[in-house]
């Protein structure tokens, strides 16, 4: 009979659960992981991954190298009235869907060991005596170790009882992210980043023919046009010229716009009552700022390390909570920062095209800036 009882247990499966979960099963720990959704399944996510992940991947067994995956070298700003900011990417990145991506690392966590719950809903989870109950819709379940991995908004905060939900929410804007596959004429080695008011559309290749086309906006923005995502694309992301003739020349794949609300961008914490939260779930950040998505995946090889210190009696619970809140704050928290400060930025127009043409003009300090979203080959 299977047992109920795992050594970690996984909230979220996206790319910082599903990567972490892979590495514990290459060592023999066994790991759950529960995903509210059906794999495969489509998320609200810019798709453009920094090369700094790609070794990673490889070694976990994801075989990117033959799925002819665009490479993106060219990185293109434009301020809401249409200026634009070009600039080459040192390191640059890749480009794949999260619906191909997350499928392939499911599978692969699957072949390896790992107990994978997708369509699983997770009602509560609980530290007392030393360890976690989990209760979800498949049943209740026991871990050592608990992991927080889902993603930029979920009521697993709420159910956790987050201090931030308390305090930062009332402070920090809430966004809303739109994402969309479309076909399009656009060079395939280029990443877009256009501005509007109070946010900001990324376009860039994925597999196949199709793009990536998401965007972030305030919530006000919605809400002025009574939800009404159509209208509101019109009226406000379509005063950029450039983000006009995209909308006009793209053929849309989805019959819906993919949408996610209630994001906050700002530093959360790493952990919380001894559950070690990763990636998105220990904080959001802008897509101007870095690549959240290989921010997960570090934190994940990071935090393994740590796991396994612990389950090899090298180091205690508080310091491996203690070690892990540290390397976060070191890590990600400025990048997180100015993030935060990028958004002020960009609510006002005029402070965007003096910035992007201080940028022009400075070749060395865009090229400095540019390579700080991206972090080193791990």
């Amino acid at each position: 009979m299977k047992s109920n009882h795992y050594q970690v247990a996984i909230i979220g499966g996206g790319l910082g659960g599903l990567t972490l979960a892979i590495q514990l099963a290459d060592k023999g720990y066994s790991c759950i992981v529960f995903e509210k959704n059906k794999y495969p399944f489509h998320r609200v996510c810019g798709e453009y991954i920094s090369m700094e992940s790609w070794n990673f991947l490889e070694k976990l067994g994801i075989n990117l190298s033959s799925q002819q995956l665009p490479k993106i070298n060219q990185l293109h700003v434009s301020s809401p009235s249409g200026n634009l900011l070009k600039c080459e990417l040192d390191l640059g990145g890749f480009g794949i869907s999260r619906y191909t991506l997350d499928d392939q690392l499911q599978k692969l966590a699957k072949q390896k060991g790992v107990e994978v719950l997708d369509g699983c809903k997770v009602q509560d989870i609980r530290f007392q005596n030393a360890a976690f109950t989990i209760q979800s819709n498949a049943g209740d379940y026991t871990a050592e170790m608990g992991i927080g991995a889902w993603g930029k908004q979920s009521n697993m905060d709420t159910i956790v009882e987050r201090k931030f939900n308390n305090k930062l929410n009332k402070k920090q804007r809430n966004y809303v992210g739109i994402k969309y596959h479309v076909k399009l004429d656009f060079p395939t080695d280029q990443i877009e980043l256009h501005n509007f008011k109070n946010g900001y559309c990324g376009i860039s290749k994925i597999e196949g023919d199709a793009y990536c086309m998401c965007y972030l906006t305030a919530a006000e923005n919605l809400k002025k046009y009574n939800g009404n995502v159509k209208e509101m694309e019109e009226e406000v992301l379509m005063q950029n010229p450039v983000l006009r003739n995209y909308f006009s020349a793209a053929t849309f794949l989805f019959e819906e716009p993919l949408a996610i609300s209630q994001i906050r961008i700002g530093y959360k914490s790493a952990v919380e009552n001894n559950l070690l939260m990763i990636g998105d779930a220990a904080g959001n950040i802008a897509p101007l700022s870095g690549n959240g998505m290989s921010m997960a995946m570090r934190s994940s090889k990071h935090l393994f390390s740590l796991l396994e210190d612990y389950f090899m009696k090298r180091i205690t619970r508080t310091e491996l909570n203690t070690s892990y809140e540290k390397f976060w704050k070191r890590q990600f928290k400025k990048r997180i920062q100015i993030s935060s400060v990028l958004q002020q930025l960009l609510k006002n127009g005029m402070l965007t095209n003096v910035a992007i043409a201080i940028l022009n003009y400075f070749p060395a300090l865009k090229k400095t800036i540019v390579k700080s979203t991206h972090g080193e080959i791990f």
